[in-house]
């Protein structure tokens, strides 16, 4: 099954070995690589073939790369929109209405927990508690927090002016 992204660019590749050259191609750095190197993929996923290009670089085995990116639930095996918008499911912003939340992006944005809207611009994934607990209920997109959601109005105004 052929994997539906770009093959990897000369760009994309130069970013990757500035990366591991910034980590010193540290093994025990693999998480903060593997989340710069999705930062620097579009649609922000590890393709198999950065997953590779990573292992083979860093005399890895391609089961080390998996392990880390099967783990950790901020690393991406599948294309994901340009604007993920996560939705804290922690038990503080569930209290504080975070269902209200997750509810008013699924009417705005006409897709549910995981799609991605038809112009691949946002998707929602809802994830464990991310910090932000004293703003609840909180989304968080490109490691930017918003919060205190109390409004479908300010819901949409978020949408509205992102990119």
């Amino acid at each position: 099954m052929k994997e539906n992204h770009p093959v990897l660019t000369p760009a994309l590749v130069q970013e990757m070995d500035a990366i591991m050259t910034h980590y010193q191609h540290d093994a025990s750095k693999l998480l903060e690589i593997l989340l710069d190197i999705q930062r620097a993929v579009p649609l922000q996923y590890i393709p198999k073939a950065a997953a590779y290009y990573v292992a083979e670089n860093m005399k890895l085995k391609i089961t080390q790369v998996y392990d880390v990116v099967s783990f950790f639930s901020a690393l991406h095996e599948s294309p994901r929109a340009k604007h993920p918008i996560q939705v804290c499911s922690s038990i503080v912003c569930k209290v504080n209405q975070s269902d209200f939340v997750l509810d008013s992006l699924r009417d705005i944005l006409g897709i549910g927990l995981n799609e991605v809207t038809y112009d691949h611009r946002f998707t929602i994934e809802e994830v464990p508690c991310f910090g932000a607990c004293d703003r609840a209920p909180a989304i968080r997109v490109h490691d930017v927090v918003y919060g205190p959601l109390t409004s479908r109005e300010q819901i949409a105004d978020i949408i509205e002016h992102l990119e």
